[in-house]
Protein backbone atom coordinates (compact mmCIF):
# COMPACT_ATOMS: atom_id res chain seq x y z
CA UNK A 1 0.00 0.00 0.00
CA UNK A 2 0.95 3.42 -0.47
CA UNK A 3 2.81 5.25 2.55
CA UNK A 4 0.02 7.90 4.04
CA UNK A 5 1.44 11.65 3.38
CA UNK A 6 2.85 13.48 5.73
CA UNK A 7 0.94 16.83 6.87
CA UNK A 8 2.93 20.05 5.95
CA UNK A 9 2.73 22.82 8.19
CA UNK A 10 1.98 26.19 6.88
CA UNK A 11 5.27 27.02 7.84
CA UNK A 12 7.15 24.73 5.83
CA UNK A 13 4.98 25.12 3.07
CA UNK A 14 5.93 28.56 2.47
CA UNK A 15 9.74 27.57 2.83
CA UNK A 16 9.45 24.78 0.57
CA UNK A 17 7.87 27.75 -1.95
CA UNK A 18 10.86 29.66 -1.29
CA UNK A 19 13.46 27.18 -1.89
CA UNK A 20 11.50 26.29 -5.03
CA UNK A 21 11.84 30.29 -6.04
CA UNK A 22 15.60 30.18 -5.43
CA UNK A 23 16.40 27.15 -7.40
CA UNK A 24 14.11 28.36 -10.02
CA UNK A 25 15.53 31.89 -10.02
CA UNK A 26 19.00 30.12 -10.31
CA UNK A 27 18.16 27.60 -13.40
CA UNK A 28 16.17 29.79 -15.48
CA UNK A 29 17.24 33.47 -16.74
CA UNK A 30 13.54 34.11 -17.91
CA UNK A 31 11.69 32.83 -14.50
CA UNK A 32 12.09 36.25 -12.56
CA UNK A 33 10.91 38.44 -15.31
CA UNK A 34 8.16 36.24 -16.17
CA UNK A 35 7.40 36.30 -11.83
CA UNK A 36 7.27 40.07 -12.42
CA UNK A 37 5.09 40.60 -15.24
CA UNK A 38 2.48 37.69 -13.77
CA UNK A 39 2.41 40.13 -10.18
CA UNK A 40 2.59 43.39 -11.99
CA UNK A 41 0.17 43.09 -14.85
CA UNK A 42 -2.66 41.50 -13.03
CA UNK A 43 -2.23 44.56 -10.10
CA UNK A 44 -2.04 47.18 -13.21
CA UNK A 45 -5.77 46.26 -13.94
CA UNK A 46 -6.95 45.91 -10.45
CA UNK A 47 -5.82 49.88 -10.24
CA UNK A 48 -7.86 50.24 -13.09
CA UNK A 49 -11.09 48.44 -12.27
CA UNK A 50 -10.82 49.90 -8.80
CA UNK A 51 -11.12 53.27 -10.19
CA UNK A 52 -13.97 52.21 -12.53
CA UNK A 53 -16.13 50.20 -10.24
CA UNK A 54 -14.60 50.96 -6.60
CA UNK A 55 -12.82 48.63 -3.78
CA UNK A 56 -14.37 45.68 -4.38
CA UNK A 57 -11.59 44.59 -6.90
CA UNK A 58 -8.69 45.21 -4.92
CA UNK A 59 -9.27 41.60 -3.36
CA UNK A 60 -9.93 39.65 -6.56
CA UNK A 61 -6.82 41.35 -8.02
CA UNK A 62 -4.68 40.69 -5.54
CA UNK A 63 -6.11 36.88 -5.29
CA UNK A 64 -5.44 36.58 -9.35
CA UNK A 65 -2.20 38.11 -9.40
CA UNK A 66 -0.86 35.29 -6.51
CA UNK A 67 -2.78 33.18 -8.83
CA UNK A 68 -0.80 34.18 -12.26
CA UNK A 69 2.33 33.94 -9.86
CA UNK A 70 1.92 30.42 -8.76
CA UNK A 71 1.39 29.34 -12.38
CA UNK A 72 4.70 30.61 -13.70
CA UNK A 73 6.48 29.27 -10.50
CA UNK A 74 4.90 26.14 -11.26
CA UNK A 75 6.07 25.68 -15.05
CA UNK A 76 8.88 26.93 -15.19
CA UNK A 77 9.83 25.15 -11.44
CA UNK A 78 9.26 22.06 -13.65
CA UNK A 79 11.20 23.01 -16.70
CA UNK A 80 14.27 23.91 -14.53
CA UNK A 81 14.00 20.74 -12.94
CA UNK A 82 14.08 18.76 -16.14
CA UNK A 83 16.68 20.66 -17.36
CA UNK A 84 19.35 19.94 -14.13
CA UNK A 85 17.89 16.52 -14.30
CA UNK A 86 19.07 15.99 -17.40
CA UNK A 87 22.19 13.54 -17.87
CA UNK A 88 22.16 12.75 -14.25
CA UNK A 89 22.40 9.27 -13.28
CA UNK A 90 19.28 7.66 -11.20
CA UNK A 91 16.92 11.11 -12.63
CA UNK A 92 14.41 9.10 -13.79
CA UNK A 93 13.86 7.38 -10.66
CA UNK A 94 13.95 10.73 -8.77
CA UNK A 95 11.19 12.40 -10.85
CA UNK A 96 8.78 8.90 -10.40
CA UNK A 97 9.05 9.47 -6.56
CA UNK A 98 7.98 12.73 -6.98
CA UNK A 99 4.93 12.29 -9.57
CA UNK A 100 1.42 12.35 -8.46
CA UNK A 101 -0.47 9.43 -7.65
CA UNK A 102 -0.05 5.76 -6.77
CA UNK A 103 3.68 5.20 -8.16
CA UNK A 104 5.96 2.56 -6.75
CA UNK A 105 9.48 2.66 -7.59
CA UNK A 106 12.08 0.73 -6.85
CA UNK A 107 15.34 2.28 -7.95
CA UNK A 108 18.27 0.64 -9.49
CA UNK A 109 16.87 -3.18 -9.77
CA UNK A 110 19.84 -3.96 -11.71
CA UNK A 111 22.83 -1.67 -12.49
CA UNK A 112 26.10 -2.01 -13.81
CA UNK A 113 29.75 -0.68 -12.33
CA UNK A 114 29.69 2.32 -15.10
CA UNK A 115 26.47 4.21 -13.63
CA UNK A 116 24.03 2.29 -15.99
CA UNK A 117 20.93 1.41 -14.19
CA UNK A 118 17.53 -0.28 -14.78
CA UNK A 119 14.57 1.26 -12.59
CA UNK A 120 11.23 -0.67 -11.88
CA UNK A 121 7.97 1.00 -11.40
CA UNK A 122 4.25 -0.53 -10.96
CA UNK A 123 1.36 1.78 -11.21
CA UNK A 124 -2.10 1.49 -12.62
CA UNK A 125 -0.86 1.22 -16.06
CA UNK A 126 1.32 -2.02 -15.02
CA UNK A 127 4.62 -2.38 -14.69
CA UNK A 128 7.50 -0.30 -16.02
CA UNK A 129 11.21 -0.42 -16.77
CA UNK A 130 13.41 2.76 -16.95
CA UNK A 131 16.79 2.31 -18.39
CA UNK A 132 19.48 5.10 -17.84
CA UNK A 133 23.20 5.19 -19.06
CA UNK A 134 24.92 3.77 -22.27
CA UNK A 135 22.02 2.32 -24.64
CA UNK A 136 23.77 -0.11 -25.65
CA UNK A 137 24.50 -2.04 -22.08
CA UNK A 138 20.91 -0.66 -20.82
CA UNK A 139 18.97 -2.28 -23.44
CA UNK A 140 20.60 -5.96 -21.70
CA UNK A 141 19.85 -4.90 -18.70
CA UNK A 142 16.41 -4.33 -19.86
CA UNK A 143 16.46 -7.81 -21.50
CA UNK A 144 17.73 -9.52 -18.50
CA UNK A 145 14.78 -7.58 -16.02
CA UNK A 146 11.83 -8.36 -18.68
CA UNK A 147 12.83 -12.22 -18.21
CA UNK A 148 12.88 -12.10 -14.67
CA UNK A 149 9.69 -10.29 -14.55
CA UNK A 150 8.15 -12.29 -16.74
CA UNK A 151 7.78 -15.17 -14.21
CA UNK A 152 5.73 -12.93 -11.69
CA UNK A 153 3.38 -9.96 -13.34
CA UNK A 154 1.20 -12.26 -15.21
CA UNK A 155 -1.26 -10.53 -17.29
CA UNK A 156 -0.16 -7.44 -16.46
CA UNK A 157 1.29 -5.10 -19.58
CA UNK A 158 5.00 -4.45 -19.35
CA UNK A 159 6.49 -1.55 -20.85
CA UNK A 160 10.18 -0.32 -21.06
CA UNK A 161 11.66 3.30 -21.90
CA UNK A 162 15.85 4.33 -22.50
CA UNK A 163 16.03 7.18 -21.18
CA UNK A 164 17.99 9.89 -23.53
CA UNK A 165 17.63 11.80 -26.41
CA UNK A 166 18.70 9.84 -29.57
CA UNK A 167 16.29 8.37 -32.10
CA UNK A 168 14.06 5.51 -30.31
CA UNK A 169 14.83 7.18 -26.75
CA UNK A 170 12.10 8.85 -24.34
CA UNK A 171 14.43 12.34 -23.22
CA UNK A 172 13.79 12.90 -19.42
CA UNK A 173 11.70 15.89 -19.94
CA UNK A 174 8.65 13.83 -21.58
CA UNK A 175 8.85 11.34 -18.83
CA UNK A 176 6.06 12.47 -16.80
CA UNK A 177 3.68 13.36 -19.46
CA UNK A 178 4.75 9.96 -21.45
CA UNK A 179 3.53 7.84 -18.57
CA UNK A 180 0.74 9.42 -17.41
CA UNK A 181 -0.73 9.26 -20.44
CA UNK A 182 -0.46 5.53 -20.77
CA UNK A 183 -3.68 3.56 -19.97
CA UNK A 184 -4.95 2.40 -16.29
CA UNK A 185 -5.05 -1.13 -17.35
CA UNK A 186 -5.35 -2.29 -13.58
CA UNK A 187 -7.06 -1.53 -10.72
CA UNK A 188 -5.58 -0.11 -6.95
CA UNK A 189 -6.42 -3.46 -5.91
CA UNK A 190 -4.36 -5.25 -8.93
CA UNK A 191 -1.22 -2.88 -7.96
CA UNK A 192 -0.81 -3.73 -4.47
CA UNK A 193 -1.20 -8.03 -5.15
CA UNK A 194 1.60 -6.67 -8.26
CA UNK A 195 3.95 -5.03 -4.97
CA UNK A 196 3.28 -7.69 -2.91
CA UNK A 197 4.90 -9.87 -5.60
CA UNK A 198 7.55 -7.98 -6.90
CA UNK A 199 8.88 -7.50 -3.17
CA UNK A 200 8.78 -10.98 -2.79
CA UNK A 201 10.89 -11.39 -5.73
CA UNK A 202 13.54 -8.91 -5.12
CA UNK A 203 13.48 -9.94 -1.27
CA UNK A 204 14.67 -13.79 -2.98
CA UNK A 205 18.35 -14.08 -1.89
CA UNK A 206 20.39 -14.80 -4.74
CA UNK A 207 23.73 -16.87 -4.66
CA UNK A 208 26.61 -16.02 -5.89
CA UNK A 209 27.97 -17.62 -9.10
CA UNK A 210 31.54 -19.13 -9.09
CA UNK A 211 33.16 -21.56 -7.10
CA UNK A 212 32.71 -21.87 -3.41
CA UNK A 213 35.28 -19.86 -1.18
CA UNK A 214 37.74 -22.23 1.05
CA UNK A 215 36.41 -20.53 4.11
CA UNK A 216 32.99 -21.25 3.18
CA UNK A 217 33.53 -25.14 1.84
CA UNK A 218 31.90 -27.69 4.75
CA UNK A 219 34.66 -29.73 6.82
CA UNK A 220 35.04 -32.79 4.92
CA UNK A 221 33.13 -35.80 6.08
CA UNK A 222 29.53 -33.48 7.18
CA UNK A 223 27.31 -34.82 4.56
CA UNK A 224 28.77 -38.37 5.42
CA UNK A 225 27.53 -37.71 9.19
CA UNK A 226 24.25 -36.23 8.22
CA UNK A 227 23.40 -38.77 6.02
CA UNK A 228 23.85 -40.94 8.96
CA UNK A 229 21.68 -39.28 11.38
Amino acid sequence: MAKPQEKVSFGQRLKQIGMVFRFTAKQDKWFAPLAFAAVVIPLALTVVAFLAWGWFWIPLGILFALLCLLIVLNLRSNRAMMNAAEGQPGAAAQIMESMRGDWRVTPAVSSTTQMDMVHLVIGRPGVILLAEGNPSRVRGLLGQEKRRLAKVIGSAPLYDYVIGQEEGELPIRKLRMTLMRLPRNLSGKDVNALDKRMKALTARPQLPKGAIPKNMRPPKGAFRQSRGR
